[in-house]
Protein backbone atom coordinates (compact mmCIF):
# COMPACT_ATOMS: atom_id res chain seq x y z
CA UNK A 1 0.00 0.00 0.00
CA UNK A 2 1.30 3.54 -1.29
CA UNK A 3 2.05 6.23 2.08
CA UNK A 4 0.34 9.14 0.50
CA UNK A 5 0.67 12.75 2.39
CA UNK A 6 -1.61 15.24 1.54
CA UNK A 7 -0.87 18.75 2.76
CA UNK A 8 -3.78 20.92 2.75
CA UNK A 9 -7.34 20.24 3.88
CA UNK A 10 -9.85 22.12 1.46
CA UNK A 11 -12.13 20.88 -1.12
CA UNK A 12 -9.91 19.55 -3.49
CA UNK A 13 -7.25 18.24 -0.99
CA UNK A 14 -10.35 16.39 0.32
CA UNK A 15 -11.48 14.70 -2.45
CA UNK A 16 -8.00 14.05 -3.74
CA UNK A 17 -7.37 12.41 -0.50
CA UNK A 18 -10.78 10.18 -0.81
CA UNK A 19 -9.60 9.64 -4.54
CA UNK A 20 -5.91 7.85 -3.37
CA UNK A 21 -7.68 5.84 -0.67
CA UNK A 22 -10.33 4.76 -2.99
CA UNK A 23 -6.97 3.55 -5.57
CA UNK A 24 -5.52 2.08 -2.57
CA UNK A 25 -2.89 4.45 -0.57
CA UNK A 26 -2.78 5.11 2.68
CA UNK A 27 -3.24 8.84 3.24
CA UNK A 28 -2.63 11.09 6.08
CA UNK A 29 -3.87 14.77 5.55
CA UNK A 30 -2.20 17.62 7.42
CA UNK A 31 -4.79 20.46 8.83
CA UNK A 32 -3.19 23.33 10.05
CA UNK A 33 -6.58 23.61 12.68
CA UNK A 34 -6.62 20.13 15.54
CA UNK A 35 -10.82 20.88 14.96
CA UNK A 36 -10.56 20.06 11.41
CA UNK A 37 -7.90 17.08 12.25
CA UNK A 38 -10.37 15.48 14.54
CA UNK A 39 -13.46 16.12 12.24
CA UNK A 40 -11.68 14.08 9.33
CA UNK A 41 -10.53 11.31 11.83
CA UNK A 42 -13.91 11.32 12.61
CA UNK A 43 -14.56 10.18 9.11
CA UNK A 44 -15.59 13.49 7.89
CA UNK A 45 -14.43 17.11 6.83
CA UNK A 46 -16.92 19.02 8.38
CA UNK A 47 -16.23 22.28 7.01
CA UNK A 48 -15.33 21.73 3.66
CA UNK A 49 -17.07 18.56 2.43
CA UNK A 50 -19.27 17.63 5.30
CA UNK A 51 -21.53 15.19 3.05
CA UNK A 52 -18.58 12.82 2.18
CA UNK A 53 -17.95 10.01 4.10
CA UNK A 54 -13.95 9.47 3.97
CA UNK A 55 -12.47 5.86 3.76
CA UNK A 56 -10.91 5.01 7.09
CA UNK A 57 -7.49 4.70 5.23
CA UNK A 58 -7.47 8.48 5.22
CA UNK A 59 -6.39 10.14 8.80
CA UNK A 60 -5.47 13.50 9.22
CA UNK A 61 -2.66 15.22 11.84
CA UNK A 62 -1.79 18.92 12.62
CA UNK A 63 1.64 18.37 12.19
CA UNK A 64 3.48 18.57 9.08
CA UNK A 65 6.29 16.74 9.91
CA UNK A 66 4.24 13.58 10.78
CA UNK A 67 2.11 13.76 7.43
CA UNK A 68 5.38 13.68 5.44
CA UNK A 69 7.27 11.10 7.66
CA UNK A 70 7.39 7.88 5.51
CA UNK A 71 5.25 9.48 2.44
CA UNK A 72 6.37 8.09 -0.79
CA UNK A 73 4.37 10.78 -2.98
CA UNK A 74 3.54 14.00 -1.54
CA UNK A 75 0.68 16.54 -2.51
CA UNK A 76 0.15 19.73 -1.69
CA UNK A 77 -3.73 21.42 -1.72
CA UNK A 78 -2.90 24.33 -0.09
CA UNK A 79 -3.74 28.04 -1.46
CA UNK A 80 -1.35 29.09 -4.00
CA UNK A 81 -0.31 32.39 -2.32
CA UNK A 82 0.40 30.80 0.18
CA UNK A 83 2.80 27.95 -1.10
CA UNK A 84 5.95 29.45 -0.13
CA UNK A 85 5.52 30.28 3.03
CA UNK A 86 4.27 26.74 3.54
CA UNK A 87 7.59 25.00 2.31
CA UNK A 88 9.49 27.58 4.25
CA UNK A 89 8.09 26.11 7.42
CA UNK A 90 7.89 22.23 6.37
CA UNK A 91 9.57 22.26 2.61
CA UNK A 92 12.34 20.37 4.20
CA UNK A 93 10.16 17.48 5.24
CA UNK A 94 9.05 16.14 1.90
CA UNK A 95 10.76 12.96 1.13
CA UNK A 96 13.78 12.95 -1.46
CA UNK A 97 13.07 11.55 -4.24
CA UNK A 98 9.24 10.90 -3.96
CA UNK A 99 7.04 13.02 -7.08
CA UNK A 100 5.59 15.84 -5.52
CA UNK A 101 2.08 16.88 -6.72
CA UNK A 102 0.66 20.28 -7.23
CA UNK A 103 -2.90 20.32 -6.90
CA UNK A 104 -3.02 24.67 -6.80
CA UNK A 105 -3.94 26.74 -10.01
CA UNK A 106 -2.19 30.15 -9.42
CA UNK A 107 0.48 32.30 -10.39
CA UNK A 108 2.38 33.59 -7.20
CA UNK A 109 1.98 37.46 -6.88
CA UNK A 110 5.52 39.52 -6.55
CA UNK A 111 7.05 36.92 -8.89
CA UNK A 112 4.67 36.20 -11.78
CA UNK A 113 5.99 31.57 -10.96
CA UNK A 114 4.29 28.76 -11.72
CA UNK A 115 3.35 26.62 -8.49
CA UNK A 116 5.70 24.37 -10.00
CA UNK A 117 8.54 26.82 -10.40
CA UNK A 118 8.08 27.97 -6.37
CA UNK A 119 8.07 24.43 -5.48
CA UNK A 120 11.58 24.23 -7.45
CA UNK A 121 12.61 26.60 -5.69
CA UNK A 122 12.23 25.06 -2.67
CA UNK A 123 14.70 21.91 -4.01
CA UNK A 124 12.23 19.89 -5.50
CA UNK A 125 14.02 18.39 -9.11
CA UNK A 126 11.95 19.14 -12.38
CA UNK A 127 11.12 15.34 -12.60
CA UNK A 128 9.94 14.75 -9.52
CA UNK A 129 7.21 17.49 -9.94
CA UNK A 130 3.41 16.61 -11.06
CA UNK A 131 0.68 19.06 -12.25
CA UNK A 132 -2.97 17.53 -11.77
CA UNK A 133 -5.22 19.99 -13.41
CA UNK A 134 -8.57 19.22 -15.19
CA UNK A 135 -12.53 19.70 -15.15
CA UNK A 136 -12.60 18.62 -11.09
CA UNK A 137 -15.18 20.03 -9.04
CA UNK A 138 -14.83 18.55 -5.45
CA UNK A 139 -18.26 18.46 -4.53
CA UNK A 140 -18.73 16.23 -7.54
CA UNK A 141 -15.59 14.11 -7.27
CA UNK A 142 -17.30 13.65 -3.61
CA UNK A 143 -20.33 12.11 -5.26
CA UNK A 144 -18.17 10.03 -7.10
CA UNK A 145 -19.68 10.88 -10.46
CA UNK A 146 -17.59 10.01 -13.65
CA UNK A 147 -14.43 12.76 -14.11
CA UNK A 148 -11.29 12.69 -15.22
CA UNK A 149 -7.97 14.36 -15.27
CA UNK A 150 -4.28 15.73 -16.32
CA UNK A 151 -1.45 14.30 -14.25
CA UNK A 152 1.52 16.40 -15.97
CA UNK A 153 5.66 15.49 -15.15
CA UNK A 154 8.22 16.52 -17.54
CA UNK A 155 9.25 12.54 -16.31
CA UNK A 156 6.62 10.23 -18.07
CA UNK A 157 7.35 7.46 -15.81
CA UNK A 158 6.81 9.89 -12.58
CA UNK A 159 3.58 10.68 -14.31
CA UNK A 160 2.37 6.83 -14.84
CA UNK A 161 3.67 6.02 -11.18
CA UNK A 162 1.22 9.29 -9.81
CA UNK A 163 -1.76 8.46 -12.58
CA UNK A 164 -1.53 4.80 -11.17
CA UNK A 165 -2.08 6.06 -7.56
CA UNK A 166 -5.12 8.24 -8.37
CA UNK A 167 -6.78 5.52 -10.77
CA UNK A 168 -10.12 4.91 -9.77
CA UNK A 169 -13.50 3.64 -10.90
CA UNK A 170 -14.75 6.73 -10.90
CA UNK A 171 -11.61 9.12 -11.97
CA UNK A 172 -9.92 8.36 -15.03
CA UNK A 173 -5.99 10.36 -15.32
CA UNK A 174 -4.09 10.85 -18.33
CA UNK A 175 -0.36 11.68 -18.54
CA UNK A 176 1.21 14.09 -20.53
CA UNK A 177 4.73 15.79 -20.09
CA UNK A 178 3.71 19.49 -20.52
CA UNK A 179 3.53 20.99 -16.79
CA UNK A 180 3.76 24.40 -18.05
CA UNK A 181 0.30 24.11 -19.88
CA UNK A 182 -1.40 22.50 -17.74
CA UNK A 183 -0.65 25.08 -15.14
CA UNK A 184 -1.23 28.14 -17.53
CA UNK A 185 -4.77 26.64 -18.06
CA UNK A 186 -5.64 25.88 -14.84
CA UNK A 187 -4.47 29.12 -13.48
CA UNK A 188 -6.11 31.47 -16.12
CA UNK A 189 -9.50 29.29 -16.38
CA UNK A 190 -10.00 31.02 -12.95
CA UNK A 191 -10.04 34.55 -14.09
CA UNK A 192 -11.79 33.76 -17.08
CA UNK A 193 -14.98 32.42 -14.54
CA UNK A 194 -14.72 35.73 -13.19
CA UNK A 195 -15.89 37.28 -15.90
CA UNK A 196 -18.13 34.75 -16.96
CA UNK A 197 -19.88 34.50 -13.72
CA UNK A 198 -20.10 38.74 -13.97
CA UNK A 199 -21.67 38.06 -16.64
CA UNK A 200 -24.25 36.20 -15.31
CA UNK A 201 -24.73 38.07 -12.27
CA UNK A 202 -25.71 40.91 -14.62
CA UNK A 203 -28.24 38.80 -16.17
CA UNK A 204 -26.74 37.92 -19.41
CA UNK A 205 -27.36 34.93 -21.21
CA UNK A 206 -25.59 31.97 -23.33
CA UNK A 207 -24.31 33.90 -25.71
CA UNK A 208 -22.17 35.99 -23.76
CA UNK A 209 -21.43 33.76 -21.49
CA UNK A 210 -19.77 31.27 -24.64
CA UNK A 211 -18.02 34.09 -26.28
CA UNK A 212 -15.89 34.80 -22.70
CA UNK A 213 -15.42 31.17 -22.30
CA UNK A 214 -14.15 30.98 -26.30
CA UNK A 215 -12.05 34.27 -25.65
CA UNK A 216 -10.77 33.41 -22.96
CA UNK A 217 -9.38 30.46 -23.96
CA UNK A 218 -7.93 32.33 -26.90
CA UNK A 219 -6.10 34.43 -23.90
CA UNK A 220 -5.06 31.20 -21.87
CA UNK A 221 -3.52 29.77 -25.52
CA UNK A 222 -1.24 33.10 -26.35
CA UNK A 223 0.12 32.78 -22.42
CA UNK A 224 0.48 29.37 -22.49
CA UNK A 225 2.24 29.04 -25.88
CA UNK A 226 4.63 32.65 -25.02
CA UNK A 227 5.74 30.35 -21.96
CA UNK A 228 6.33 27.40 -24.02
CA UNK A 229 3.61 25.03 -23.84
CA UNK A 230 1.73 22.36 -26.30
CA UNK A 231 -0.55 23.43 -28.20
CA UNK A 232 -2.71 20.22 -28.14
CA UNK A 233 -2.95 21.17 -24.40
CA UNK A 234 -5.53 24.17 -24.68
CA UNK A 235 -7.90 21.81 -26.46
CA UNK A 236 -7.22 18.83 -24.11
CA UNK A 237 -8.81 18.23 -20.59
CA UNK A 238 -6.42 20.78 -18.54
CA UNK A 239 -7.82 23.32 -21.26
CA UNK A 240 -11.01 23.54 -22.50
CA UNK A 241 -12.52 20.58 -20.28
CA UNK A 242 -11.59 22.84 -16.99
CA UNK A 243 -12.94 26.22 -18.56
CA UNK A 244 -16.09 24.71 -19.13
CA UNK A 245 -16.62 23.42 -15.96
CA UNK A 246 -15.24 26.52 -14.35
CA UNK A 247 -17.04 29.30 -15.92
CA UNK A 248 -20.78 27.12 -15.99
CA UNK A 249 -20.61 25.36 -12.72
CA UNK A 250 -22.09 27.05 -9.75
CA UNK A 251 -20.01 25.04 -7.81
CA UNK A 252 -16.87 27.04 -9.19
CA UNK A 253 -15.79 28.85 -6.71
CA UNK A 254 -14.36 31.81 -8.86
CA UNK A 255 -17.90 31.61 -10.87
CA UNK A 256 -20.06 32.27 -8.07
CA UNK A 257 -17.86 34.79 -7.12
CA UNK A 258 -18.27 36.66 -10.28
CA UNK A 259 -21.92 36.17 -9.78
CA UNK A 260 -22.06 38.17 -6.77
CA UNK A 261 -20.18 40.84 -8.18
CA UNK A 262 -22.22 41.01 -11.44
CA UNK A 263 -25.31 41.50 -8.94
CA UNK A 264 -23.68 44.50 -7.20
CA UNK A 265 -21.80 43.10 -4.47
CA UNK A 266 -18.27 44.62 -4.03
CA UNK A 267 -15.01 42.61 -3.84
CA UNK A 268 -14.66 42.86 0.42
CA UNK A 269 -18.07 41.72 0.77
CA UNK A 270 -18.07 38.92 -1.70
CA UNK A 271 -15.34 37.78 0.03
CA UNK A 272 -16.82 37.92 3.36
CA UNK A 273 -19.41 35.65 2.11
CA UNK A 274 -17.74 33.12 0.41
CA UNK A 275 -15.25 32.87 2.81
CA UNK A 276 -13.25 30.03 1.25
CA UNK A 277 -9.88 31.00 -1.16
CA UNK A 278 -11.53 32.47 -4.68
CA UNK A 279 -7.92 31.65 -6.87
CA UNK A 280 -9.03 33.90 -9.63
CA UNK A 281 -8.92 36.75 -7.13
CA UNK A 282 -5.81 36.06 -5.66
CA UNK A 283 -3.85 35.47 -9.02
CA UNK A 284 -5.38 37.71 -12.07
CA UNK A 285 -3.07 40.60 -11.14
CA UNK A 286 -0.32 37.95 -11.60
CA UNK A 287 -1.59 35.91 -14.50
CA UNK A 288 -2.17 40.14 -16.40
CA UNK A 289 1.57 40.82 -14.94
CA UNK A 290 3.19 37.47 -16.45
CA UNK A 291 1.42 38.28 -20.21
CA UNK A 292 2.75 41.74 -20.03
CA UNK A 293 5.98 40.25 -19.60
CA UNK A 294 6.03 38.78 -22.70
CA UNK A 295 4.54 40.93 -24.80
CA UNK A 296 0.50 39.24 -24.47
CA UNK A 297 -2.84 40.63 -25.55
CA UNK A 298 -5.34 39.66 -22.27
CA UNK A 299 -8.00 41.92 -22.66
CA UNK A 300 -10.40 39.60 -20.07
CA UNK A 301 -7.96 39.41 -17.71
CA UNK A 302 -7.33 42.91 -17.79
CA UNK A 303 -11.31 44.08 -17.45
CA UNK A 304 -10.88 41.58 -14.86
CA UNK A 305 -8.39 42.78 -12.53
CA UNK A 306 -9.92 46.68 -13.52
CA UNK A 307 -12.74 45.59 -11.48
CA UNK A 308 -10.61 43.33 -8.39
CA UNK A 309 -7.75 45.52 -7.71
CA UNK A 310 -9.22 48.74 -9.47
CA UNK A 311 -12.77 49.28 -8.16
CA UNK A 312 -14.29 49.62 -11.41
CA UNK A 313 -17.92 49.22 -11.79
CA UNK A 314 -18.64 45.78 -13.25
CA UNK A 315 -20.84 46.89 -15.40
CA UNK A 316 -18.63 48.52 -17.33
CA UNK A 317 -16.68 45.88 -18.38
CA UNK A 318 -18.93 44.73 -21.49
CA UNK A 319 -18.88 47.88 -23.71
CA UNK A 320 -15.16 47.67 -22.73
CA UNK A 321 -14.35 44.29 -24.54
CA UNK A 322 -16.94 45.04 -26.97
CA UNK A 323 -15.91 48.43 -28.26
CA UNK A 324 -11.85 46.96 -29.32
CA UNK A 325 -10.64 47.50 -32.56
CA UNK A 326 -11.96 44.66 -35.45
CA UNK A 327 -9.86 42.01 -35.77
CA UNK A 328 -9.60 38.44 -37.46
CA UNK A 329 -10.53 35.95 -35.21
CA UNK A 330 -7.04 34.15 -35.08
CA UNK A 331 -5.56 37.48 -34.87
Amino acid sequence: MTRVAVMGSGNWGTAFAMILADAGSEVRMWARRPELVESINAGRNAEYLPELELPPTVRATADPQEALAGAEVAVLAVPSQTLRGNLDRWGAALPGGAPVVSLMKGVELGTTLRMSQVIAEAGVREDRIVVVSGPNLAPEIALKQPAAGVVACTDMDTAELVASACATPYFRPYTDTDVIGAEVCGATKNVVALASGMAEGLGFGDNTKATIITRGLAETTRLGLALGAHPQTFMGLAGVGDLIATCMSPLSRNHSFGVRLGRGMSVAEATAEMRTTTEGVKSCESILTLAREHDVDMPICEQVVAVIRDGHPVKEVGPRLMSRDLKAEKH
